[in-house]
């Protein structure tokens, strides 16, 4: 049996970047993009590299390079191997027996690296899907609420990469959730933590696009201190979380009353403020310029993740075009957003 399981890049409506701050956030799951892995028994276990992220051949010195600069060094065997060596780390401590099989492993992604988008976790969690059918698991052996937080382990326990629940929430949960990692409502299981998610209904997100680097790279970004501030309790950083909070629960209620030109003003300040308590070098002149475009364009834009990307609103077929025409000829990408429906 061929097992496949997917998982679907993200972004963040409203809230971001508060939810590693004890804060709260709206994400949405969308079908623009997406990672996929496939799983088949066979007689030992191997991991297939895959020809475009973990590339072993080059037709030139020029190729290497360039893909390398892209790309960076890492491609998604590590994730692939690490999430394996988690899955079975957590089914030893929970008392889980899995069967004596072995299976072949390939994967593959359309998630554009490097702009946000959760391209990483989306690996991971469709991984730990592949895992769980493969065995036979369910929601019962490992609750859809820890899943996260096992993804999460995957990254920042195995493999060092700083990162937050937000992402793999929303990927394990799909759709359109409202997310709550406030202090007073976190909870453990073991080791791994979860927050209150509620699912909004996908049909009340207005018209979305996404605009990002075609070319993007981490060699530019510049170091913040916004979390060692606000671990040292700063005024200024966490107001600012609690404020993103307060955008969010906000917009939920906005969305619920289809208050649209309410949303739209949610958006664009949670970008104006996100833009303050960082500062200019670290937000980049070409994040600042893929907002100010939709500016221009009369639709409120903020980032989709941590940056690279942006998500917005846009009013009609019109509107858009117009928007991508100029997206376009500064180098920039652009998509219509299809969210997932979830449940």
């Amino acid at each position: 049996m061929i097992i496949r399981t997917k998982g679907l890049a993200r972004i963040g409506l409203i809230g971001n970047p508060s939810d590693g701050y004890n804060g709260k956030t709206i994400s949405c799951a969308i079908n623009n993009f997406w990672a996929e892995v496939t799983l088949w028994e066979s007689p030992n276990l191997q991991i297939q590299l895959n020809p475009t992220c973990d590339p072993t051949e080059f037709s030139s010195f020029n190729q290497l390079h360039h893909i390398t600069a892209q790309n960076g060094y890492y491609g998604g065997l590590r994730l692939i191997q690490a999430s394996c060596k988690k899955f079975k780390d957590y089914c030893q401590q929970s008392g889980i027996e899995l069967d004596d099989r072995n299976f072949t492993i390939t994967y593959d992604t359309s998630i554009p690296r490097q702009i946000g988008l959760g391209g990483s976790s989306a690996i991971i969690t469709a991984m730990m899907r592949a895992l769980m059918e493969f065995y036979h698991l369910t929601n019962d052996q490992i609750p859809n609420q820890i899943l996260p937080s096992i993804i999460l382990s995957v990254e920042t326990q195995e493999l060092g990469i700083h990162a937050g629940l937000q992402d793999r929430v929303i990927q394990v949960y799909g759709g359109v959730v409202f997310m709550d990692f406030s202090t007073e409502v976190m909870s453990a299981e073991g080791e791994y933590q979860y927050g209150n998610y509620d699912y909004i209904d996908s049909s009340l997100i207005p018209p979305l696009f996404l605009a990002y680097l075609s070319t993007p790279s981490d060699s530019g970004r510049i170091h913040n201190d916004v979390k060692f501030r606000y671990q040292q309790n700063d005024l200024e950083v966490v107001s600012a979380m609690r404020t993103f909070a307060q955008y969010t629960e906000s917009c939920r209620t906005a969305l619920q009353q289809q208050d649209i030109d309410q949303v739209k003003e949610l958006i664009d300040l949670n970008f104006d403020l996100r833009r303050k308590i960082f500062g200019d070098a670290v937000i980049g002149q070409q994040n600042l310029e893929m907002i100010q475009i939709a500016r221009d364009h009369g639709c409120p834009a903020k980032f989709a993740g941590s940056s690279g990307a942006v998500v917005g609103i846009y009013h009609d077929w019109e509107q858009l075009r117009n928007l991508a025409e100029n997206y376009r000829r500064q180098n920039y990408e652009l998509v219509k957003l299809s969210i997932d429906p979830g449940y």
